[in-house]
């Protein structure tokens, strides 16, 4: 039985202004994550050799970068501060780079999403193959990307001689009657660096792809096919594709960054400068600025507008991805 004293006591007399009990004051968001990173201090202490390097060579360099921008900088001389003199000049002075983006995008927009596709395609069937047959097939499809220089072979195919082998085949059964200049006419040379960089495309994203398919779950297809499951497509997006997320992203980050940065097979294949300009890439033209001109600066400039590019593609990349499975 309570003690009607102390149930007296808790009742509080007429005209009384009871205080509200003061909460209790929670940490703040600084406070919070400082405790958090005392409690992972063994954690954090192994990750910071990582991180020094990665500020040092990856963090710090785009800053830089960004910075250096919007100077006037040649390498021998201070760097000067122009404002927003160089990106003015690249939209509206510079024809060149907008022949170079325009290049770039359309060239990112056919070759990103095909290689992509193609690397996850063809790692998906290649992983119903036997260990022995998969593993020489996966061999054969990554080689080009690790062979040397693997542009003579395109060379030669698209020679403009009657010695090419597309030529050659083209003659011999009528479809022309005389040589194309395929590496000299600018009609087909974004077309040719596109196939050749297709060719190139099944790299390290296609050997994540097949990774993640031979690390997958295979309880879910079970689980899968006792819930309606009814064939591969369907298997395919709402299992297989979900359960390789990870490996999905880091595809379209490589694929991404591949199809932005061409630069080493458009000057390999029809040389630096293309004729009228037709295979100029931004890489192409800041390499031009950069390694050549010594205008630091401007380079700069033009780096960093692709970086916000494939930046801002790789957002919506990962948008998209999120979707797959629902």
């Amino acid at each position: 039985m309570p003690n009607p004293v102390e149930l007296n006591a808790s009742i509080p007399e007429p005209g009384r202004v009871v205080p509200s009990p003061v909460p209790k004051r929670q940490p703040g968001k600084y406070a919070e994550l400082w405790n958090t990173m005392k409690q992972h201090k063994q954690g954090y202490v192994l990750l910071a050799p990582y991180f020094f390097l990665f500020f040092i060579f990856t963090a710090f360099p785009v800053v830089m970068a960004f910075a250096l921008s919007f100077t006037y900088y040649n390498v021998l001389e201070s760097p000067k501060w122009v404002g927003w003199e160089n990106y003015a000049t690249l939209f509206l002075k510079d024809e060149i780079f907008l022949v170079a983006l325009k290049n770039t995008l359309l060239f990112a927009l056919i070759t990103g999403p095909l290689s992509y596709i193609a690397c996850f395609m063809l790692a998906w069937l290649i992983n119903e193959l036997s260990p022995k047959i998969r593993a020489v097939v996966t061999l054969l499809f990554y080689a080009p990307s690790i062979s040397g220089n693997v542009y003579l072979i395109w060379q030669v195919a698209f020679s403009g001689d009657s010695f090419g082998y597309v030529n050659a085949f083209l003659m011999k059964w009528g479809f022309i009657f005389e040589p194309i200049q395929w590496l000299q006419d600018p009609k087909y040379m974004l077309v040719i660096i596109m196939i050749v960089q297709l060719w190139l495309s099944l790299g390290t994203a296609f050997l994540a792809f097949i990774a993640g398919l031979q690390s997958m779950d295979r309880t879910l297809i079970e689980a899968g096919s006792i819930d309606g499951v009814k064939n591969r497509w369907q298997e395919l997006w709402y299992i297989t594709l979900p359960s390789m997320r990870p490996q999905l992203l880091f595809g379209a980050v490589m694929q991404i960054s591949s199809s932005f940065a061409v630069a080493e097979v458009a000057t390999s294949m029809v040389g630096f400068p293309s004729p009228q300009y037709a295979a100029h890439t931004i890489v192409t033209h800041l390499n031009d600025y950069g390694t050549i001109r010594f205008e630091m600066g401007y380079a700069c400039a033009i780096a960093t507008i692709l970086f916000v590019i494939m930046l801002g593609s790789n957002m919506i990349i990962q948008r998209l991805l999120r979707k797959v499975g629902e």
